[in-house]
């Protein structure tokens, strides 16, 4: 354990850190910055960027960059070297509050939607104080905000603080009115849960799909999947182990709060959690943990896999979101209490998240839309397109008590009974868990389903917040305006929202098909696609929301629309294109060699034997040859499809001709190639397996 003490958090420029490094009173206005959103004095900026450049370079660090993240999904850096010339023909070690606070990357290379031309390249990173600076290869890395010349943010950084103070400055409105004045800030906490899968370096260098899709887009599934249930939980391989052993400690490193480790579902599949944090750190910590992941992988001589669906037919993997609210002294607002119906502050706060949900079921599964994430929502461990939301029967029935106006009988205070009474008794949770809700409530936090394992979890985290500000925003303005009877106006506030959002609850199976037909009966959207969804984020009511709280302006939610349909398209785009090559130039010409040899073996036989019937190669051969034009003729429409899709110049309707055309035609061809892998022989087929890439490691 000491050695986690010595190394968690050594290359991280954190609290400890800058308490040591810098004179008292620049960490005093520092905080000040961090903890209150002041401005930072630009000669405090020059003394923290000073003890920051002797920090890094006393381990190691030659370079610095500013590290953000840009609208492309992953993170962006360029490098600068800490020296600079001297007279004398020497070079002298230099890093001003100038260069901390500011940089200048080209804002016309990254997705802007528009916003920004090649003509009009000129873009700012700024400098983000409450997300710790940190040395990663060698250069010390700065968080930062990404913005374009005229002010419009081009990164998923800047929103989601936008959001973060959007929805503090609502809940102590709420919070106030429940007589919290010594409450000063409220926090937004989350913690990603991250799945990934492992595979053999040598099987993914054979497959181009993988290489440049990031998910097979052949394979038929061994005889052995997931349904003996034996992978989730069991014992980790010791290569796996070790890999695992090797990014704790990377992570560590970094400050990165990783603490449960364990086999997911589907064979070759993992899953790793952090502990809860503030919300942009937990983003900024996820990127880099993403990034990592695929390092330390390729250091074992394996490929991490972050594609929301590698595998047909076994559990993709997404990021289970649990998103938190808490007080800066230590009070999580949606903690129940032993007494739920009695606490009013966590009711209120619940109901808000209710309403938000409800209101902005669109905005929440936009937030978990592309190309990827389509293929796994409602299938198998996914939770389906519609959005709805768990509460458990406690929970539920306390609000339809409230609803009705009766009195909650409650559920008897009971202990589990194992039948073993060796064990020790352990109190029961008033909740249970249901992994088929999007949007689950899980004893004192919510935890969102349905985000795709390479996304970043700033969307999401952005569109919640700002969704629950604008539940608190009105509450607020209800309450307020009824203080005289403020007990009275928050019962009928809460029992008018019970009413009004009920719908959105709902605690059974969500893979249940009766459960999408009745989802459609109360109402609830079922954006199966992202062609189906992308359109509602530039609608009225939502470009409403997110200009009310600066969290976007109109151009930047436009643009926003513009990148994520163009995106979808050119992902599409990318499989399609690659499926056809492979087709032409590895299965075909595979499954004709083989025909070849058994056409010769046939031969031979019938040479040997006058009198031969039908041999098996003969009726091997015969379906073989049938597949294998089936799939030329299936092949060939696709490659049509390919190139009618690239003539429209609408991304919405190019978009919808990929969901309509492309992608099912994509998946004729698929079934007709996996049929002809079957049969066969190992010796021609020129793709790994998935029996080789799921249980070799």
């Amino acid at each position: 354990m000491s050695h986690v003490n010595e190394i968690f958090g050594s290359l991280v420029f954190n609290d400890a850190t800058m308490r040591e490094k810098l004179p008292k009173e620049t960490y005093k206005a520092l905080k000040r910055t961090i903890q209150n959103g002041k401005s930072l004095d630009p000669a405090v900026a020059s003394s923290v960027a000073s003890a920051m450049k002797d920090w890094a370079i006393e381990r190691g660090a030659t370079h610095y960059t500013h590290w953000f993240q840009p609208l492309s999904g992953v993170t962006a850096e360029k490098h600068d070297g800490f020296i600079a010339p001297t007279d004398d023909g020497g070079v002298i070690m230099e890093f001003s509050g100038k260069e901390l606070i500011k940089g200048e990357p080209d804002a016309s290379s990254f997705p802007s939607g528009g916003l920004r031309a090649t003509f009009e390249a000129r873009g700012y990173t700024a400098w983000d104080p409450t997300s710790y600076a940190f040395i990663k290869d060698s250069t010390l890395c700065i968080p930062t905000a990404f913005c374009s010349y005229g002010g419009e943010s081009l990164d998923k950084k800047t929103p989601l603080l936008r959001s973060m103070e959007a929805i503090n400055r609502q809940a102590m409105r709420v919070i106030r009115l429940f007589g919290n004045d010594d409450v000063k800030n409220i926090v937004v906490t989350v913690g990603p849960e991250q799945e990934y899968f492992l595979i053999d370096k040598k099987y993914f260098s054979q497959r181009n799909d993988l290489m440049y899709c990031g998910r097979t887009l052949f394979g038929a599934m061994p005889p052995k999947g997931q349904e003996m249930d034996d992978h989730y939980f069991g014992i980790i391989k010791p290569r796996v182990k070790a890999f695992m052993k090797d990014l704790d400690e990377e992570l560590w490193k970094l400050g990165i709060l990783a603490k449960t480790e364990h086999n997911e579902a589907a064979p070759a599949q993992h899953e790793l959690a952090p502990i809860f944090t503030t919300t942009n750190i937990a983003a900024d910590h996820n990127q880099l943990t993403m990034e990592i992941m695929k390092k330390v992988a390729n250091r074992h001589d394996m490929v991490c896999l972050l594609h929301e669906k590698p595998f047909d037919g076994v559990n993709g993997s997404g990021k289970h979101n649990n998103w938190s609210l808490s007080t800066d002294t230590g009070v999580n607002l949606l903690e129940p209490g032993k007494l739920p119906q009695e606490n009013a502050q966590f009711l209120t706060f619940l109901c808000a998240v209710i309403k938000a949900v409800d209101e902005y079921q669109d905005m929440i599964r936009i937030s978990a839309a592309g190309a990827g994430n389509d293929h796994r929502l409602g299938a198998l461990e996914a939770p389906p397109a519609v959005v709805s939301m768990f509460l458990g029967d406690e929970l539920t029935g306390i609000l339809e008590a409230i609803e009705n106006n009766t009195v909650y009988a409650g559920h008897e205070e009971n202990q589990m009974k194992i039948g073993v009474h060796v064990l020790p008794p352990f109190p029961k949770d008033t909740t249970d868990r249901n992994r088929t809700s999007p949007f689950a409530f899980t004893g004192n936090k919510f935890e969102f389903r349905m985000i795709g394992s390479s996304q970043s979890i700033s969307d999401a985290n952005t569109v919640i917040n700002t969704a629950v500000a604008e539940a608190l925003k009105q509450f607020a303005d209800i309450l307020e305006a009824e203080k005289d009877d403020f007990n009275n106006a928050l019962n009928r506030l809460i029992r008018d929202t019970i009413k009004k959002h009920k719908r959105i609850i709902f605690n059974g199976n969500g893979y249940d098909d009766a459960w999408i037909k009745e989802a459609e009966e109360r109402g609830l959207d079922n954006l199966r696609t992202t062609p189906d969804c992308l359109p509602r984020m530039i609608s009225e009511k939502n470009i409403k929301l997110f200009t009310d709280h600066k969290v976007f302006t109109e151009t930047e939610m436009r643009s926003r629309y513009d990148i994520l349909i163009e995106n979808y398209c050119k992902v599409s785009n990318i499989e399609a294109a690659t499926m056809a090559n492979m087709c032409i130039k590895y299965i075909i010409p595979a499954v004709t060699n083989y025909i070849g040899e058994l056409s010769a073996t046939a031969n031979a036989s019938k040479a040997a034997c006058k009198n031969a019937i039908c041999s098996y190669e003969e009726k091997l051969i015969e379906k073989l040859s049938c597949l294998a034009n089936r799939l030329y003729d299936h092949n060939e429409l696709l490659e049509e499809l390919i190139v009618k899709a690239n003539d429209i110049s609408s991304f919405q309707e190019k978009a919808e001709l990929y969901r309509d055309e492309v992608i099912p035609q994509m998946a004729r061809v698929r079934e007709t190639a996996d049929c002809l892998e079957l049969i066969t022989s190992k010796k021609y087929w020129p793709l790994p397996t998935y029996g080789d890439m799921l249980y070799k490691l």
